[in-house]
Order: structure tokens, then sequence, then C-alpha cells
């Protein structure tokens, strides 16, 4: 299973690797929606992207939105971890296509039971 994280702060894209590489995911970082699309077409697909909300050049809505867009991505499962936690930007989210939304700070179990609602983890 591959992982993109997708985050401007080095710090969180560390918990969240670390947390992701302890159940079995194979991880790749992006600083922002721009380079987390470069990645895809360097790594091929991912089965999980975790999406910050904001970041500079492209923000996650607009990734959420792009990445949705394309075909050969439709299987991925995509999280949006943020701060953004007013319910009009986490409808606006899920209805652009992400599957789930988590909110900062968060801890690990939340995050690995996130995925398990995913049905990326057993």
């Amino acid at each position: 299973m591959r992982a993109l994280i997708i985050d401007d702060s080095r710090a969180i894209r560390m918990i969240l690797g670390k947390t992701l590489r302890g159940i079995g995911f194979e991880v790749f970082e992006a600083g922002n929606g721009c380079e987390a699309l470069e990645r895809l077409q360097e790594i091929g697909r991912a089965d999980l992207a975790l999406v910050d909300w904001n970041m500079p050049e492209m923000n996650g809505y607009d990734f959420v939105c792009s990445v949705r867009s394309k075909a050969e991505h439709a299987d991925m499962r995509v999280m949006m971890v943020t701060t953004e936690a007013e319910i009009t930007q986490m409808i606006k989210a899920l209805e652009a296509g992400a599957n789930e939304y988590i909110i900062k700070p968060f801890s690990k179990e939340a995050v690995v039971e996130k995925i398990q609602i995913l049905g990326l983890i057993p």
C-alpha cells in the first residue's frame, strides 16, 4: 500500500509518515498540491492521500478537485487532515471527493481508525 502525505509542515509529514509506516504503508511526501500532483506522476498511483487544506501554491481543496478529475486516481482514498473545523469546510471537501476528514490536532489512534474506516487496513 502506498500513501502520499501532502502538508506544508515537515513536522506533520514526519508524524503521519511514522504512523503510516508503522501500519505497513510505503510513504511519499509533498509540501503542497502542485508537488503532490508531480509526485503522483512519478510514483504512478497511491492508495491513500492525506491532505492538508491550507498550503501555498495549491491548497488541499484544489488538489482534491484536480485529482478527482483524473480517472487514473479514481480509486485513491483521500483524507483531509486539517485545522479547518467548520462544518461548511468539511462538506465542501467531501463534496469535492474527499473520503474522510480529520481535524488537527489528531491522535495516532484517530488516524489509524479513519484508515480502517476507508478499508485500507483490517
